[in-house]
């Protein structure tokens, strides 16, 4: 009887995602603050302000070096286990950033926190695709991102009010009653998850990947800055690179590895993961570079740069509703290759900004900036699983997680250092509004490259979860 009765049970995909993107709330919220907040702290700390872009990369070079073993805790442990401790971790963390005195400090507990949203995001969305079919994946992934675009949408005019009205330390403590409501909705609404038995952990897999990408992103975050020893920069980049060869090879060999590559066999995986990652990094450079440009090339406070800043998340937000329809009208394909250029443009306007630009006016551009971003985002994290079997799913998020924070953390590296190029170039110390405008052409190029990949795409890739070859077959029936 109970087996008959199970179905029924069986709660609601939408419930599940607006509670689990409390995680994605609370994360997004932490990094549009914080970036609003960073001049701030830069001159309290007494470092430059594109130098202490070390407290966002190290958080997220923490994220992507925990984030492969976050499908194997899930499954050893229970996934809603481990989404809850993980978001004890990240609001635990947040109030040692709070108290963090130098960049030392911040950097430490940045890296805790980053450790706290490898477990959590992935596993926040591992709990939601384990309940939903394939025809409700699209409208899944949109619930869960609609909450979690409030962060962004929020993070840079109350982290600008935050920090002039109680310094930048508010910024970090705000997560801690948004982590408390969270823990609280997780354990009284999200059913139980038994462990399983994934095996042995691959140790050697998890070793190479996470000595890799750290010695690796440290090369490109020092390199030519002299805030180390000359030489270690560029041992770190040669390390991470002979590292990052060996995880290759490992996992390729390993009967269960740290991450599963022959997942980049399945196309809509390949592409909506490796080629998105371009898009990824480029998009990611702006949300550090905008607010950057406001205080400091063009004078304004933290709360008009905030409230100018979450334009873009505000454009993201009134494209949610808009995906689904767009994507079943006009298919993968056709979105993916559109969108990247239209960002690509998005972002390239940005370097024609000067401080004589009426704030109104930026303002807009960056709303419609970021409708494109949004819909490009979506279709992706919705294309990467289109195609994935229910066992491979922890194989997936784990692969794609890791991917995606790596993405964001190159794109301010990528930031930071045409900053720092354009400066040296230049030959002065400080930036300057036309070192942002090279920032942001870069940015809009690495965008744009996404857009051959984009192509290589099949017009029917994920149409059974998009539902475009039903409208693409109601079209050819009266021609039929």
């Amino acid at each position: 009887m109970s087996e008959t009765s199970a179905p029924t049970a069986k709660p609601d995909p939408r419930l599940t995602a607006a509670i689990v993107a409390s995680a994605l709330f609370m994360q997004n919220l932490d990094s549009a603050a914080v970036t609003t907040a960073l001049p701030s702290m830069a001159a309290d700390m007494g470092v430059e302000p594109a130098r202490l872009g070390a407290a966002i990369t190290s958080y997220l070079v923490a994220l992507t070096v925990f984030i492969p073993v976050s499908g194997w805790v899930a499954d050893r442990f229970g996934a809603k286990r481990v989404f809850m401790v993980a978001i004890a971790v990240f609001t635990l963390a947040s109030v040692l950033c709070g108290r963090a005195t130098g960049v030392p400090e911040m950097i430490g507990a940045r890296i805790i926190q980053g450790i706290g949203g490898a477990m959590m995001v992935p596993v926040a969305r591992l709990l939601l695709l384990r309940q939903v079919r394939k025809e409700e994946m699209l409208s899944a992934m949109t619930w869960l991102t609609m909450p979690a675009m409030i962060g962004p949408i929020s993070g840079p005019p109350l982290g600008g009010f935050l920090t002039d009205a109680f310094g930048w330390q508010s910024v970090f403590l705000i997560n801690v009653p948004i982590g408390v409501l969270g823990l609280a909705l997780v354990a009284w609404k999200i059913p139980d998850v038994p462990p399983g038995d994934p095996g042995p952990p691959d140790v050697v897999g998890l070793m190479l990947i996470g000595l890799a990408l750290a010695l690796f992103m440290f090369g490109l975050e020092t390199v030519g800055r002299q805030v180390v020893p000359d030489g270690l920069p560029e041992a770190g980049l040669v390390l991470g690179l002979m590292f990052g060869w060996a995880a290759i090879r490992h996992c390729r060999q390993a009967a269960r590895p740290a991450l599963d590559l022959s997942l980049l066999q399945i196309r809509t995986f390949n592409q909506g993961t490796l080629a998105g990652s371009l898009f990824r990094i480029g998009a990611g450079a702006t949300p550090f570079l905008v607010p950057m440009l406001l205080q400091v090339g063009f004078g304004k406070t933290a709360s008009a740069a905030g409230l100018v800043s979450f334009a873009t998340a505000l454009g993201a937000l009134a494209m949610k509703p808009l995906t689904r329809p767009i994507l079943r009208r006009f298919g993968f394909r056709t979105v993916l290759i559109g969108t990247s250029v239209l960002a690509a443009a998005g972002v390239a306007v940005c370097a024609l900004f000067t401080p004589s630009w009426p704030l109104s006016v930026i303002f807009l551009l960056l709303a419609l900036g970021g409708l494109f971003r949004s819909l490009q985002f979506t279709a992706l994290n919705t294309l990467s699983f289109a195609d994935i079997p229910t066992t491979r799913l922890s194989a997936a998020t784990s692969f794609s997680g890791t991917v995606q924070q790596l993405a964001p953390a190159l794109g301010v590296v990528l930031a930071t250092t045409s900053l720092e190029a354009s400066k040296a170039l230049g030959g002065h110390h400080l930036a300057t509004v036309p070192d942002f405008a090279v920032a942001f052409v870069v940015a809009a190029l690495v965008v744009l490259a996404s857009c051959p990949f984009f192509l290589r795409l099949s017009p029917d890739a994920g149409e059974e979860v998009s539902g475009h070859h039903l409208v693409a077959g109601r079209r050819r029936a009266p021609a039929e």
